[in-house]
């Protein structure tokens, strides 16, 4: 396994030493400056189970993720005991908390969105617009007033897409399931393939990672659109904040405290023929308001998928990557709807 070099750009180096518990591999670690992780920080592999996603924290220190692969909802408890929460999960993807403290799940494979209630009972909160079924829910946020956002992309074999938009082009959108459940397309075409996605703090503007991993020339970039406080998005707004251009785009994203964008992307080794692993290797990266680079935290290993902030002070990273749940400490607190992180 290569180490993870610093990003070619002279911005940053890598900040974080990777530590893997299970494969006992490891990557030099470099500083900078204004450090974003406290020295000596090592990402940690709290579990291994297939095709991890979705991470999200619960107070009582259980870690929920997606199993996609298995198509189950694993749980990690704070000691590091992984068991299963739901199975089957519709192959949920995308995890979040509502106001009230439910699982949100993304089910990609039974293109829905889902609530788990406290009793355990499901509750589908949206499978059709318009009267047609979404493509492949992959990821959503919450907003402090307890809307949902999420993304509806389709990844691999694109039969059977039904929403399609005036001239019969298939609609890979952002949706919002506002509190009294009415369904609303909020972007359509202004993106090829929309991923990971958040919410910021004050609820002005919607992230929306890009990776469109399967066609040359495609977009791998993070996008940041103005959002009204009627939860409208609009779309002469879009601000490319990063652009991984050939290489693996992101895909989860989470945001901490003072607004900046941890997107996990990257590539250690080239995946042909469509991404390269040119300039971004795999890990986190973590992108100022403004599109700085500010730091990026190196994984040893591919596939980096999605990540999430948790722990009683919000300064630990949960990381899903390479069949694996890690976790790293950072020195800024993450910023979580749920439970409503202070001002």
């Amino acid at each position: 396994m290569k180490s993870c070099p610093c990003v070619r750009r002279g911005i940053l180096t890598a900040i974080a030493s990777v530590t893997c518990l299970i494969a006992g591999i490891s990557s030099p670690q470099t500083s900078r400056a204004q450090s974003l992780i406290p020295d000596g920080a090592r990402l940690q592999a709290v579990g291994q189970v297939a095709f991890t996603e979705g991470p999200v924290w619960h107070p009582d220190g259980t870690v929920y993720f997606s199993d996609v692969e298995n198509s189950r909802i694993m749980q990690a408890d704070a000691a590091g005991r992984i068991s299963v929460f739901r199975s089957p999960s519709g192959k949920a993807n995308g995890l979040a908390f509502d106001p009230q403290g439910r699982l949100l799940a993304c089910e990609g494979g039974n293109r829905r969105v889902t609530r788990t209630e406290n009793d355990g009972t499901i509750t589908v909160l949206a499978d059709r617009f318009g009267g047609k079924r979404f493509n492949s829910p992959n990821d959503l946020a919450v907003d402090s007033q307890g809307n949902v956002y999420f993304t509806d992309p389709r990844y691999g074999n694109r039969d059977g897409m039904e929403i399609v938009d005036d001239q019969g082009e298939p609609i890979e959108g952002v949706y919002r399931i506002a509190t009294d459940g009415k369904v609303t397309l909020v972007l359509g075409q202004e993106m090829e393939r929309p991923n990971g996605i958040a919410v910021s703090r004050d609820d002005r503007h919607l992230f929306v990672a890009v990776n469109t991993n399967d066609d040359q020339g495609s977009q791998r970039q993070l996008l940041r659109f103005d959002l009204s406080p009627s939860g409208s998005v609009d779309p002469a707004s879009k601000l490319v904040l990063f652009d991984w251009g050939s290489d693996r785009g992101p895909d989860g994203i989470a945001l901490d405290s003072e607004g900046r964008v941890y997107a996990t992307a990257g590539l250690n080794e080239p995946a042909p023929p469509y991404e390269t692993a040119d300039r971004y290797k795999a890990g986190v990266y973590v992108i100022s308001p403004t599109g700085q680079l500010d730091a990026f935290i190196a994984v040893p290993i591919d596939m980096v998928t999605n990540c999430a902030f948790g722990g009683a002070d919000r300064k630990t990273l949960y990381v899903t990557a390479g069949h694996k749940l890690w976790k790293v400490p950072v020195t800024t607190p993450g910023y979580t709807a749920w439970p409503r992180a202070k001002p």
